[in-house]
């Protein structure tokens, strides 16, 4: 039996500046999907894939273990699809994960937001020393962008995907009309307030409701 992932395709959403309410007009379309293998490839020594690229350009998919996997880990990128707001397709598993998203979220959720947005900064080195190139930009766009989603996670309980009343400073953070100055301050703010809000958030996920819906799953693929 060979999978075919758009034949088992379960959740299909757009992510990236599309979703994010940033696009212009050079953007790509990203695209983020689950699917289910059939529960019978993994009763062989070759297991079916973790992941695939395609068939469209920017497109990724995760199977559906691997992908609840990665959000009980609380990676920004997966949750951040269980909350796109541009969903081009979802079935009857699509939606049932879409229903139980909440499941997934915990305080380590804020931490990685953060984390990730560290790690963009490292990436950056200093912001007093801006390259003449659009990526390092693009990178601070994106630093602020998790901070803001993680601070919203903080107070909200989830992520804020689309940004649309910080479209206009954070696109100027990417053109490079706000001066590198004025955006390491704000980030040491978003960074200062993550740490001092107090989190509506779970300190766990709820795994037993994960692991139920993934049996639910492994049986429909029987």
């Amino acid at each position: 039996m060979e999978l075919q992932v758009p034949g088992h395709t379960v959740l299909s959403v757009v992510v990236g500046s599309r979703a994010y309410g940033l696009e212009t007009e050079s953007s790509d379309v990203d695209r983020r999907g689950v699917f289910v293998a059939p529960t019978p490839l993994f009763w062989r020594l070759d297991k079916p894939p973790t992941h695939v690229e395609g068939p469209m350009p920017e497109q990724f998919s995760w199977e559906i273990e691997r992908f609840c996997v990665l959000a009980l880990q609380a990676n920004p990128t997966v949750l951040e699809c269980l909350w796109s707001p541009i969903v081009e397709h979802s079935g009857p598993l699509g939606d049932g994960l879409l229903a139980i998203r909440q499941a997934f979220l915990s305080r380590k959720a804020e931490r990685t937001f953060a984390g990730y947005a560290d790690e963009q900064l490292r990436r950056l080195g200093s912001l007093d020393s801006p390259d003449g190139d659009v990526r390092p930009r693009k990178m601070a766009m994106h630093m602020i962008r998790l901070l803001l989603s993680g601070l919203h996670l903080a107070r909200h309980g989830e992520p804020l995907v689309r940004v649309d009343a910080h479209r206009d400073r954070l696109l100027a953070v990417r053109r490079g009309d706000l001066d590198w100055p004025e955006v390491r301050r704000w980030r040491d703010e978003l960074a200062a307030q993550i740490a001092e809000v107090g989190s509506v958030l779970p300190e766990r996920p709820d795994r037993d409701t994960v692991e139920d819906f993934l049996i639910t799953a492994r049986r429909s693929s029987l």
